[in-house]
């Protein structure tokens, strides 16, 4: 399937080796930032998709970013998780890439109808405030139902809630970055 104005470099399983090789690396945190400097020009965004480990990758991914957006599940233990992540992208910030922004905390898996949802938004938002996104990603049979087509959610049914989500999201970081002018990401989001 083709997306004008959008290039995607897919995962793949052997990427669960690459740690293990990358061990031994001189400067092995910067791999990825050396990788995509040398294309950085050619785009508005890149967008670094990390598995939930705080493993070599995802320590790469925050190096060779500008920001970070901190998703959080709406439930008990994703709290605990979030100090530990936190606590990472201040420990990349002090040592690796003191450029490192939180875009924000993006509030995930949401179900209005459970009060343990609720619980942990209001709890995410006491503490931290105006860093949590407004926009809130609501848990979604469309969602889980497009990559099993192949599909992105927003070309496998746009007026899902979760592709709706997916696109108040952008808009709100596009915001936030004072974007005005019409941009790749705004080509895409029409």
């Amino acid at each position: 399937m083709k997306c004008p104005h959008l290039d995607l470099i897919p995962s793949h399983i052997d990427l669960v080796g690459a740690e293990i090789e990358m061990i031994n690396y001189p400067n092995r945190e910067n791999v990825l930032k050396g990788i995509l400097d040398a294309v950085r020009d050619r785009y508005d965004f890149i967008i670094i998709d990390c598995s939930p480990s705080l493993g070599l990758i995802t320590v790469n991914s925050l190096v060779a970013s500008d920001a970070v957006v901190v998703p959080v599940q709406c439930e008990f233990f994703a709290l605990e998780g979030l100090g530990k992540l936190l606590n990472t992208i201040k420990i990349v910030q002090n040592r690796l890439n003191p450029a490192l922004q939180i875009e924000g905390i993006l509030m995930t898996m949401y179900d209005g109808r459970l009060r343990l949802c609720n619980q942990v938004v209001s709890e995410v938002r006491r503490h931290f405030d105006e860093m949590v996104f407004s926009t809130i990603i609501h848990r979604n049979t469309r969602l889980s139902e497009a990559p099993s087509v192949g599909k992105p959610v927003i070309l496998y049914d746009a007026e899902s809630k979760g592709a709706v989500n997916y696109l108040n999201l952008a808009k709100e970081i596009l915001q936030k970055n004072g974007l005005t002018r019409m941009s790749n990401a705004e080509r895409i989001l029409e």
